[in-house]
C-alpha cells in the first residue's frame, strides 16, 4: 500500500469534517442523546470525541518525542456538553475550519515524516490514515442507531480497509487461529470492494491472492470493518446474510464470529 499525498489526505478530512458539520446541522437534542455503538458514549459523545482528537491535533507538528496534547479532548467535551445544536454545530465548525487550514499549511513531504501514533511510532501519513479510519467508524457508530445507512466507497473508505488490511495477519493468526498451511480470502462487497487474503506459512501474513483459498468469508465494507473494530454482534451479522462463508465451513463460521481486534 503506498502512501497517498497530503492532498489525498486533505480531501478525505473535508469529506469527513463535512460529514460531521452536516451532521450537528440536523441533528436535535433528543438524537445527540441517542445511545451509540460505543457502549459508553451517546451520539454527543462520539461527536465530543471524534471533534475534541481534531482540536488536539491542530497545530501539533509531528514528533517521535512529544504526543499530541489529548487531554484537551476531556476539555472540549465538557466544553459541549450542554450546548444547544445550533451552537454545538458552531464549535464544531470552528474546530473543524482551522484543523483543514493546519493540514493546508503543512508541506507535503510532512507524511513522510517520522511521528507518534496511536499504534507507536511510524510516519504522520499512518497517523492520518489511523484519523480516517477512526472518523469513518466514528461515523457509523451514529449512524446504524439512527437508522441511517451510509455511503461505502470512496478515498476514506478504502484507507479503512487499508488500516484493517495491516492488521489482517494478526486477525487471521491470533483471534481465527487458522491453523498453519491454510488460507483465507475475505471478499468484500460495496463502494471499496476488494478481496483480502491472507496465509498462514508459520505465520499469518497478507499475501496479493490466493488461487484456491481453504475458506472465503463474503461480506460487505461495512459489516466487515464493523465487526473487525468489535461495533456489531457476529451473530446478528450472520442472522441477517450479512456476512457468509464457502469453503471449510468450520473455519469460516470461526472467521465470522471472531474478526474483532479493536475496540
Amino acid at each position: 500500500m503506498s502512501t497517498p499525498d497530503l492532498a489525498a489526505y486533505v480531501g478525505g478530512y473535508e469529506q469527513m469534517f463535512g460529514h460531521y458539520e452536516a451532521l450537528c446541522a440536523r441533528l436535535d437534542g433528543d438524537q445527540l442523546a441517542v445511545q451509540s455503538l460505543c457502549p459508553e458514549w451517546d451520539v454527543r459523545g462520539v461527536l465530543a470525541h471524534v471533534v475534541g482528537v481534531e482540536r488536539a491535533l491542530d497545530g501539533w507538528a509531528p514528533s517521535t518525542e512529544s504526543p499530541p496534547p489529548f487531554g484537551e479532548v476531556g476539555v472540549f467535551a465538557r466544553e459541549i456538553a450542554g450546548l444547544e445544536p445550533a451552537a454545538l454545530a458552531e464549535h464544531v465548525g470552528a474546530v473543524t475550519r482551522s484543523r483543514l487550514a493546519h493540514l493546508r499549511s503543512l508541506d507535503p513531504s510532512v507524511v513522510e515524516a517520522p511521528s507518534f501514533t496511536p499504534t507507536g511510532l511510524a510516519t504522520y501519513g499512518r497517523f492520518l490514515q489511523i484519523r480516517l479510519f477512526d472518523m469513518w467508524v466514528h461515523a457509523r457508530d451514529i449512524a446504524v442507531p439512527l437508522g441511517e445507512r451510509l455511503d461505502d466507497g470512496g478515498f476514506v473508505a478504502g484507507k479503512a480497509l487499508d488500516e484493517i488490511t495491516l492488521g489482517a495477519g494478526y486477525i487471521v493468526g491470533k483471534k481465527i487461529g487458522l491453523p498453519d498451511g491454510m488460507s483465507i480470502v475475505f471478499r468484500l462487497g460495496g463502494g471499496a470492494a476488494r478481496d483480502i487474503a491472507v496465509r498462514v506459512d508459520g505465520r499469518a501474513a497478507v499475501v496479493d491472492g490466493v488461487d484456491h483459498p481453504d475458506v472465503e468469508v463474503l461480506t460487505d465494507v461495512t459489516t466487515f470493518v464493523l465487526l473487525a473494530a468489535g461495533r456489531v454482534d457476529p451473530q446478528e451479522q450472520i442472522d441477517r446474510g450479512r456476512i457468509s462463508w464457502r469453503g471449510d465451513a468450520t473455519w469460516g463460521e470461526r472467521a465470522a464470529r471472531n474478526l474483532a481486534y479493536t475496540m
